[in-house]
């Protein structure tokens, strides 16, 4: 018969403990109708969101400015939708539209912004008048 020692019963109750607090979680969508922000993130990569309305009236769907990158930096939305800009930034931004379709004007640091997509179907790529090297996509569709 083999016996355990104390050292090996914990190892193996704090790997079933550790397992047990791994399983069950939550996916989430990058679809979204809110104007809620996303987590505090510090990747890089590129992601979208869309937004779509469930029967009449805008949609509404969030950007999210943190170190100094648009997040998504891609986004759909239906024409005329509300869009929501969250500035997580310590330093004022813009979210204006390379062809002047839209323009935020300048968002405080921690300040929220709201303007609509424009009503005409298409991409309008976007960039921070105030740091030009920030740029972002909005895609409109009908």
């Amino acid at each position: 018969m083999r016996h355990f020692t104390k050292a090996t019963s914990a190892a193996v109750i704090g790997l079933a403990a550790g397992l047990s607090a791994c399983g069950g979680g939550s996916s989430t969508s990058s679809s979204t109708t809110t104007s809620t922000t996303s987590a505090a993130s510090t990747s890089t990569t590129s992601s979208s969101t869309t937004a779509t309305t469930g029967g009449g009236g805008a949609s509404a769907t969030s950007i999210n400015i943190q170190n100094f990158a648009f997040q998504p930096a891609s986004t759909t939305v239906k024409a005329g939708a509300r869009i929501t800009v969250k500035n997580s930034d310590s330093v004022a931004h813009t979210v204006t539209a390379d062809n002047n379709a839209f323009n935020t004007g300048d968002i405080s640091a921690s300040g929220t912004k709201t303007f609509t997509a424009p009503s005409n179907p298409g991409s309008f790529p976007y960039h921070c008048s105030i740091h030009p090297f920030m740029h972002g996509t909005l895609t409109v569709t009908s």
